[in-house]
């Protein structure tokens, strides 16, 4: 599973946000990742500051060019003539600007895919405005049905534009693209807008109003919040269980199983939720989170413990599946999240890049660039 992109060369021009998650989970699959990063503008100045970042770079190599340079642009160019896939986020037209966009790219390479990830997209009034994950989550109605604390939206505990409205929607862009590639040998270019893939996310949402027009409100849960089976419950230790028993025969175990039987047959009766769900509070409060878990963990009742990250990290289930690597890097060892591979198996440590060093003469060479040349290129300050 490792290798299944085995071949195919990635040129990474992103720095922080989706576009690197999308070549890092790129390089997880056993693309050639090369990370082209901009001349420092001083001698401390590193790619990544913290090795544990984005997965410390894992698979990837690293190349430093002044890409404001014609020198730069040009050996840019020459390593794009051997390259499957770029991935670049600056701002609409800045790669233009730069001589490096994909009409120029486009115009030496045929097959290329190139991948521009942005907040708002190429196109349309907000597409050269700033912004990060929680800006994505505001315009794409994520934040405003989410729910409230003291009145107004709770922040999000993940980055979930970033990861899965930008850089998971970059990853299945790019491997349509080379699907497709491999059928009419041509590229693609493909305009990934973080903000595009936050309002994909509230899908079910955003369909029943389109179909109804009746406005989603904050805290309706994909299920909707109003039906006491789908919802949070806090346990005699304080902890928290979640509920999502939405199905009828699911519903029937949970009742059965907390002496509740009574309320089988009222599991969609609006009129009787309060009660419903005053009777479910008083039930798990009985027990602490960790008791009602083994309990109820095998009868079918769709109920979960809300776990915390370190605790997620230490899940039996998630150490069955091989979900913490070690890495080891220059700076020290460290565990981290192993790549996800679709669930295959993993390898048990992963050896991370130096971030501070390059791996320029390597890159350039593979591209058929002169021992000379690449010289001539440190020397005038182009590469490092």
């Amino acid at each position: 599973m490792a290798g299944l992109l085995d071949g195919i060369t990635v040129l990474d021009l992103a720095s922080v946000g989706p576009a690197p998650r999308a070549s890092g989970w790129l390089a997880d699959y056993g693309a050639s990742v090369v990370k082209v990063a901009p001349m420092p503008t001083d001698s401390a100045r590193q790619i990544t500051p913290k090795p544990h970042l984005y997965s410390g770079g894992r698979g990837t190599r690293c190349i430093r060019i002044d890409l404001k340079s014609r020198a730069g642009r040009d050996t840019f160019l020459r390593l794009a003539e051997r390259a499957d896939v770029i991935v670049e986020s600056f701002r609409p037209g800045v790669a233009d600007r730069l001589g490096i966009g994909y009409d120029e790219v486009k115009g030496r390479n045929q097959r290329i895919v190139y991948c521009s990830t942005t907040g708002y997209g190429q196109t349309g009034p907000a597409a050269q405005r700033a912004g990060h994950d929680l800006n994505y989550l505001a315009a794409g109605g994520f934040l405003a049905n989410s729910e409230r604390v003291d009145g107004k939206p709770a922040l999000p505990g993940a980055t979930i534009a970033d990861g899965a409205a930008g850089g998971m929607q970059a990853v299945i862009a790019i491997l349509a693209a080379l699907v497709a590639r491999e059928r009419t040998g041509e590229g693609a270019y493909l305009d990934v807008a973080v903000a595009d893939g936050v309002l994909a996310l509230m899908a079910l949402q955003a369909d029943e109003f389109l179909a109804t027009g009746t406005e989603p409100q904050p805290a309706a849960a994909p299920f909707d919040r109003r039906f006491a089976c789908y919802d949070c419950y806090r346990t005699a230790d304080g902890g928290w269980l979640a509920v999502a028993a939405i199905e009828a025969k699911f519903w029937a175990n949970l009742c059965r199983a907390l002496g509740l039987e009574q309320y089988v047959e009222a599991q969609y009766d609006e009129a009787r939720q309060d009660e419903i769900r005053a009777a479910l509070a008083q039930a798990f409060a009985a027990k602490s989170r960790d008791d009602w878990s083994a309990e109820l963990a095998d009868q079918d009742t769709c109920v979960s413990p809300v776990q915390t990250v370190p605790e997620a990290l230490h899940d039996p289930q998630f150490t069955a599946r091989g979900a913490v690597a070690s890495a080891t890097a220059p700076s020290g060892g460290f565990r981290q999240l192993a790549p996800m591979l679709a669930g295959a198996e993993r390898a048990a440590t992963y050896d991370l890049p130096d971030r501070a060093a390059t791996d320029t003469d390597e890159v350039l060479s593979a591209a058929g660039f002169a021992a000379d040349e690449i010289a001539a290129l440190r020397a005038d300050g182009v590469v490092g």
